[in-house]
């Protein structure tokens, strides 16, 4: 008993208590070398202003609910229910893999959201979530490329496209 209360105060004195959890990784790091390119393309607006609505609705929804896979609101950004499908099981598969307690995402942070050539777009998200497993707390973490495109003026998840 005495050994285990030694190295519990051993573990506090050098900052390792249980309440610390481990650090997400960092986020990309920007090249000041590239400069800063102003924007004005409506285009492009419309791509942000689309992938930003699209990843806020997926912050801290639950991915193995039938509520969330009926969600008018997400089939929109897809141009058919197979691209839709596919998306989502991807999607689900991979939180269950990292261990995603409840299959819920509680933040998303996109890293990187470019545009590739006229009408194709690319988004890396760091989706966010507390571990499920037994006895293990703190977090998981799932990162994510996506492919959009512009088709008929509505910007849209292309999954599956390299």
């Amino acid at each position: 008993m005495r050994a285990a209360l030694a190295l519990a105060l051993a573990l506090l004195a050098f900052g390792c208590g249980p309440w610390q959890l481990p650090q997400d990784p960092p986020g990309p790091a920007p090249d000041p070398s590239q400069g800063l390119e102003l924007v004005d393309d409506a285009a492009v607006f419309e791509f942000y202003e689309r992938a930003s609505a699209f990843y806020g609705r997926l912050a801290r929804r639950r991915f193995d609910s039938i509520e969330t896979y009926q969600d008018e609101a997400l089939r929109g950004f897809f141009r058919s229910e197979a691209s839709f499908s596919d998306y989502y099981a991807d999607l689900a598969g991979a939180l269950v893999e990292r261990h995603f307690e409840k299959s819920r995402p509680i933040s998303l942070e996109v890293l990187e959201l470019r545009l590739e050539g006229p009408g194709r777009g690319f988004v890396q998200v760091r989706v966010v979530g507390d571990d499920g497993r037994p006895l293990r707390r703190g977090r998981v973490w799932l990162l994510r490329n996506d492919r959009w495109e512009r088709v008929e003026g509505v910007w849209r998840i292309a999954p599956g496209r390299g």
